[in-house]
């Protein structure tokens, strides 16, 4: 995935927040991470699902949000 460094580095900011506890830094990332997700996701022309990609809707996967949600668990099995 080209763009998987910029989820890297927002997962890494994230990390650092929650650690120094700084709630609110780390609820805004949260809110930048789902924003680049849905824009990565929307660029590589995989179908974006009816709900949306808030995990609203029917809960079903277009495969796109599981390889971020796979890049999502790897990064914070590394940092933790």
């Amino acid at each position: 995935m080209r763009h998987q460094w910029v989820i890297d580095v927002l997962l890494d900011l994230q990390s650092y927040a929650m650690v120094n506890e700084l709630p609110q830094l780390a609820a805004r990332i949260e809110e930048t991470l789902a924003q680049a997700r849905k824009e990565i996701l929307c660029k590589s022309g995989d179908p974006v699902p009816d709900g949306g990609l808030d995990g609203e809707g029917d809960g079903g996967s277009d495969g796109g949000d599981d390889q971020l949600s796979d890049l999502t668990s790897w990064h914070r099995r590394r940092t933790h």
